[in-house]
């Protein structure tokens, strides 16, 4: 059976692996050296005292991770936040992208987070295709602005409003301040 769960220090392994292709042979991410389990697993703590980082974990295997992450640095932009997903290969076009990407944002709502967006080397066709399915639209190119594999990428950013904004905004719930059950239950509706 699958199920959608916060990642545990246990699954950095799993992660990695998942990871490793694309920081190797792709350019979902600019990252070109691996960074070791270890880093994982450090990765994962410092993410989850303030965002998600969730798992799609069937028959005890982790198939695919998705977390946010911070925008930028300064106080003003505690209200959005970036997404990430990484899908084992052998899992692709099963829709577990869409069921995972749609609990993290679920999550990110009930954080209190008003914008998430997704960045994307371009052209990223399934990225795409997957944002703009789940209400994310296009917000902007940045030219040629990662060298990896050889040549010049570009990077679209695509946005989702999450929420309307409150004037003033209420502060921004950290993750490990969710009520559990109020999360266990939005997981579970993704499975």
């Amino acid at each position: 059976m699958a199920a959608i769960r916060t990642a545990r220090d246990e699954d950095a392994a799993a992660i990695h692996a998942i990871y490793a292709p694309s920081v190797l042979d792709g350019v979902a991410t600019f990252e070109t050296g691996l960074p070791g389990v270890e880093a994982m697993r450090e990765r994962l703590r410092a993410r989850l005292q303030h965002y998600p980082w969730l798992v799609w974990e069937e028959a005890g295997e982790v198939l695919a991770y998705a977390y946010a992450g911070r925008f930028r640095e300064r106080a003003a932009y505690d209200w959005i936040a970036e997404t990430s997903i990484y899908v084992r290969a052998d899992a692709h076009r099963r829709g577990i992208a869409r069921r995972l990407y749609g609990g993290l944002l679920d999550v990110m709502q009930l954080q209190g987070i008003t914008q998430a967006v997704g960045v994307i080397t371009l052209p990223g066709t399934a990225s795409v295709e997957m944002h703009e399915a789940m209400g994310f639209t296009p917000a902007g190119v940045w030219r040629q602005c990662g060298y990896k594999l050889g040549q010049w990428w570009d990077v679209g950013v695509w946005q989702k409003e999450l929420q309307v904004a409150a004037n003033p905004p209420a502060a921004v719930t950290p993750f490990p301040r969710l009520p559990p059950v109020q999360l266990q239950a939005l997981l579970e509706s993704r499975r």
